[in-house]
């Protein structure tokens, strides 16, 4: 058989014929704002439809090979950023600060685990975020609730929560400067293996993890140095890392207007991004998200719930992925510490038995969020941690394998989760509270969460 009979026969198979980037539009779309003119709103997506795209198809193939080989076990996912990002935030330390996280993150599970890790910034789009109601009541005065940047404004008056589709064109340029300044970086040498202590973050210096680090980095070095000692030469493949972006797509009319087609590919791409993923709020099969994802080639993820059943997630991938293609499909569980030894198993049970192609990854930030009794959204990191052990230990039980963490993290000093090494307390919180929506992890939360990973893997992994 020809290339040329191969590829029309994938064609054939794999391109739905009733989807086009349009075909949402006649299902129930949920969590999407209300702009008062259509007339502006179309303008800016006849806008957007013009702009060059902010990633590439080849990217995009590449980070689903590397899922694919996640799925085997012989790769982890790392993904991780900011609950929400902000227009203000799209600055030069902020955002090398928080790619200094991932790769620190990325070092210890690569030493620790001793397998390569796929990374994936949940930034460079992260601007729309899901709300529970529609519309927020201040002493007296309703308006319609803060949807992210790209939406509205999170000042409370009535001309910054007034969605504006202006702001999707505002966040297409911070997403392209953002992703351009992290290519940059790591192109020229930022992401250097042979220089892993650049990567560190002044304020930590003094952390109780800071020591534990500084032996990893240089036991990193010495086998750096050794195997170019051998071999007469630099080793190559060690100044540089492959970096993915992502975030929910959620704002269906933006995601529809950064939908291409390319040269020598067949079907459609979600070209805004590498890897988005679908929210627990919109992930009905028959909604208006779900068709819009069955349709384009990205690799995608959908976060399941407590309240999802098995049969729920049989028919997700019949719709998702039907022709099990590897790579494709990601499934984010998010339980929460106390739920997800009761809700997790039957899930894996019925994906084991069917036999389907998946990768497990673990969210354990949003079924852990409390509010505490000086009013401050927060997580616990023992829940965090728990809910990552459990994991771990309930997908070696079933037979299925956890193959990646999804963190909401940052590379500033923050006071936004309780706990860790530091063991931060309420009173904390008022120092250092910053986020607008979620509370992330700060730099020295996240590297210990990847200590954790590590030493929680290599007691599944040893022999009983």
């Amino acid at each position: 058989m020809s290339a040329s009979d191969r590829n029309s026969n994938l064609r054939a198979v794999n391109l739905p014929a009733d989807w086009s980037p349009t075909s949402w539009r006649e299902r129930t779309a949920l969590q999407l704002p209300s702009y008062p003119d259509a007339a502006d709103l179309e303008s800016a997506l006849q806008e957007l439809r013009q702009l060059p795209p902010l990633v590439t198809s080849w990217e995009i193939l590449s980070l689903k090979q590397q899922l694919a080989e996640a799925q085997e076990g012989k790769r982890f996912l790392l993904q991780g950023g900011d609950c929400a990002e902000s227009f203000d935030q799209c600055s030069s330390d902020v955002i090398s600060n928080r790619l200094k996280v991932l790769l620190q993150m990325s070092l210890v599970l690569v030493h620790g685990m001793r397998k390569p890790v796929v990374r994936v910034g949940r930034f460079a789009g992260q601007y729309a975020k899901p709300r529970s109601a529609d519309t927020e009541t201040i002493d007296g005065v309703t308006l319609p609730s803060y949807r992210g940047d790209m939406v509205n404004a999170p000042a409370f008056n009535e001309a910054a929560r007034r969605p504006d589709p202006r702001r999707m064109i505002k966040g297409h340029a911070r997403s392209a400067m953002t992703m351009n300044f992290v290519r940059a970086l790591i192109d020229g040498g930022f992401a250097d293996l042979h220089h892993p202590e650049y990567w560190n973050l002044s304020w930590v210096g003094h952390s109780p993890l800071a020591d534990e680090y500084r032996r990893m980095v240089n036991a990193i070095g010495d086998a750096v140095r050794f195997m170019e000692t051998l071999s007469g030469s630099e080793v190559h493949n060690l100044n540089r890392v492959d970096f993915y972006t992502s975030h929910e797509a959620l704002l269906l009319p933006y995601e529809e207007s950064m939908t291409r087609q390319v040269p020598r590919h067949w079907g459609h791409f979600n070209l805004s991004t590498h890897y988005p993923w679908i929210g627990m709020r919109t992930a009905a099969v028959d909604g208006a998200h779900a068709e819009y994802f069955r349709g384009i080639r990205n690799p995608i993820a959908l976060k399941v719930g407590p309240s999802v059943t098995p049969d729920q997630l049989l028919r997700t991938i019949d719709l998702l992925n039907p022709e099990d293609e590897p790579g494709r499909l990601t499934f984010i569980h998010r339980m929460g510490a106390t739920a997800v030894a009761e809700k997790l198993p039957p899930l894996l049970d019925a994906m084991r038995r069917d036999g389907r192609r998946v990768l497990w990854v673990c969210d354990p930030m949003h079924g852990n969020t409390e509010s505490t009794s000086n009013g401050y959204k927060t997580r616990r990191f023992r829940n965090i941690r728990a809910e990552i052990e459990t994991s771990f230990e309930l997908h070696a039980a079933a037979g299925t394998r956890l193959g990646g963490v999804h963190l909401e993290l940052t590379g500033e000093d923050v006071t936004e989760c309780l706990g860790g090494a530091r063991e931060l307390t309420e009173s904390d919180l008022e120092r250092a509270y910053r986020s607008t929506v979620d509370p992330r992890l700060n730099y020295e939360q996240a590297l210990e969460v990847a200590m954790l990973i590590v030493r929680k893997q290599a007691q599944i992994a040893a022999p009983a």
